[in-house]
């Protein structure tokens, strides 16, 4: 266990406890939890704008005239679709059929790209990326460089508009522009988010991260802006049915399994695609089902999940109280028979089985 010397600093880590924020450890970093009720925070993203500090996250920069190439060779999605200013979400698959982590591709110009990582997976990313870089391409691990503040919900775009002259009612969803923002230059723009409720991620070295939050903070007041911790960010994808790395997806979990079909593109070679390629021909034998509670209950990870005869065929890899819906939501793997959507299933809560329905995410509709 990763004690509290350990743990590493965001640059802005004494703010966030200025500001209230309860801190735990998350990827071998000291994270803001949530700073006021999770409900609140949770709500101020789905109606209005708050900011994310996600500085944790990982950033490689790809460079050279084999740089698409490597990316090509290691990623499941096709990145030679690209364009410059253009996002991509992908995973790295394994040589088992599971998955190394998933991740975004940015395309910054014809050889030069760089990839978004999740925290806990830096140094195996890097590894694994660096393993299969036979092609003499040029890459950089700046993870420890960068802050990454994700200014997320309907109300985005008015609070930031105020500093900077890029338009970003202009910046379509994956998309992104480097420019100006609060007088600082080369901040990365992007229109991303780990929320479905729009809004930008805003990439920024960490000597100007204090300057960029607080001028963010300051931009959002009129908009009601508060900043949010890790607890509502899981709850707001987990409305959205989006993979959490380690919960729904993980070293031995198929991107087909997962869902993951639509980022898996057999138009070229990639790590393991000729396996892939097969379970796709031969059909999956579990898959990623997202479920809403019927009976009172709230799911957690872990919890058994068995037909309506009591029988087991999968497990929950996320759950929650939806504060949108007012219930139960969660994810899981279940036997393929039991995919379909409308299919009712039982959730064992401690010594309970209760009721839930098979639904496809999103859970809400926005």
């Amino acid at each position: 266990m990763t004690t509290e010397e350990t743990l590493k600093l965001i640059a802005l880590n004494d703010k966030h406890i200025e500001l209230g924020a309860k801190m735990v450890p998350f990827a071998g970093y000291s994270m803001p939890l949530q700073y006021s009720a999770l409900t609140e925070e949770h709500k101020t993203v789905r109606k209005g704008v708050g900011v994310f500090d996600v500085s944790h996250m990982g950033e490689f920069f790809l460079k050279g005239p084999n740089a698409l190439a490597l990316i090509q060779k290691v990623t499941s999605n096709d990145a030679s679709k690209l364009v410059d200013g253009q996002a991509q979400y992908s995973c790295l698959p394994n040589d088992q059929g599971g998955i190394v982590d998933d991740l975004l591709v940015y395309r910054i110009a014809d050889e030069s790209y760089m990839l978004v990582v999740n925290a806990s997976n830096i140094e195996k990313d890097w590894n694994w990326i660096a393993k299969h870089n036979d092609l003499d391409v040029e890459m950089t691990n700046e993870s420890d460089d960068y802050s990454l503040f994700a200014v997320q919900g309907p109300l985005a775009v008015k609070a930031l508009q105020k500093l900077t002259d890029v338009d970003l009612s202009a910046i379509k969803y994956y998309h992104f522009q480097i420019g100006e923002m609060a007088n600082i230059a080369n901040v990365i723009i992007s229109a991303t988010g780990y929320t479905g409720a729009g809004g930008f991620e805003l990439y920024v070295k960490n000597e100007d991260a204090a300057a960029l939050f607080d001028a963010v903070m300051e931009a959002g007041q009129a908009e009601g802006i508060l900043p949010i911790g890790l607890g509502a960010r899981d709850t707001l994808r987990l409305e959205m049915g989006f993979a959490l790395y380690g919960n729904d997806i993980n070293d031995t979990t198929s991107p087909l399994e997962a869902g993951l079909g639509w980022i898996t593109k057999f138009s070229k070679e990639f790590t393991n695609s000729a396996a892939l390629l097969a379970q796709k021909e031969a059909g999956v034998t579990k898959k990623l089902v997202g479920f809403e509670m019927i009976d009172r209950g709230i799911p957690r990870k872990g919890y058994t999940i068995l037909d309506i005869d009591g029988n087991e065929i999968g497990e929950v890899t996320s759950g929650g109280q939806s504060p949108s819906l007012e219930k139960g939501i969660g994810m899981g793997y279940v036997q393929k028979a039991f995919s379909k959507k409308e299919t009712e299933i039982l959730i064992q809560i401690r010594k309970k089985q209760v009721k839930a329905v098979i639904v496809r995410p999103p859970f809400i509709k926005q």
